[in-house]
């Protein structure tokens, strides 16, 4: 059993789309890759939604999560009982109220980590956001809950870290993804069952952007098990 990330990138055919169209065609080719997934057609009518609307298969076993910004669709997969996954990605870009945001729903360790270089760094703001995001996605709650979603920086050593207990494993990896034309994307997926599985990272266009792991955050039953990596 393993944890799949599938990416796909499509910025040459979508440069010229008005909105609707270019949201509709990055949701066409996150069902693609659910397709491929699954060895058969996936269609918008095959994906049901549970009361807070996330989406899942009926009668199967299959977990996933989809999400896309910018150019690039993202979907995140695991394949077995009571498996769980959530995945968030964001286009860097500069966001009017992100030091709103970020007073509102981070923790004060959280937007230390993001001034920590004397500026306000939308990177790290992004990879904070994904990371919130990917959890509220596998919990199947609404991103009007953020204020609710644990910290990820720990006030203690300055760590990557969850910062809450859990009943059954989670872990959280976060990727910057970046390209000559592509932009620059912070990249975040959770997976909840099962410990110390790895992710396997799948590219489905024909062009990729290169991807740098900022963080792999395991949560264990066990606290002394936990991983937090350094910043």
């Amino acid at each position: 059993m393993s944890y799949y990330l599938n990416l796909s990138f499509l910025s040459n055919e979508l440069n010229n789309l008005q909105k609707a169209e270019h949201k509709k065609r990055l949701s066409a080719e996150a069902r693609c890759m659910l397709s491929q997934f699954e060895g058969r057609p996936v269609l918008a009518d095959d994906i049901a939604r549970e009361t807070g609307g996330r989406p899942f298969f009926p009668d199967s076993d299959t977990d996933f999560s989809i999400s896309h910004s910018g150019s690039l669709a993202a979907v995140s997969l695991v394949k077995g009982k009571n498996l769980r996954t959530g995945c968030d990605v964001e286009l860097v870009r500069p966001r009017s109220r992100a030091r709103e945001i970020a007073e509102e729903f981070f923790s004060a360790p959280e937007r230390d980590y993001i001034e920590s270089q004397g500026r306000f760094d939308e990177a790290r703001f992004y990879g904070i956001w994904t990371l919130k995001e990917c959890f509220l996605k596998l919990r199947g709650l609404p991103v009007f809950d953020m204020a609710g979603a644990p910290s990820f920086i720990c006030s203690c050593g300055g760590q990557f870290a969850f910062g809450a207990a859990v009943s059954s494993p989670l872990s959280f990896n976060l990727y910057e993804l970046s390209g000559n034309a592509g932009g620059r994307y912070m990249l975040a997926a959770a997976f909840e069952g099962t410990e110390n599985e790895p992710v396997e990272i799948r590219w489905f266009s024909q062009e990729s952007l290169a991807c740098k792991s900022i963080a792999n955050i395991k949560a264990a039953i066990n606290p002394a098990e936990t991983v937090s990596p350094k910043i």
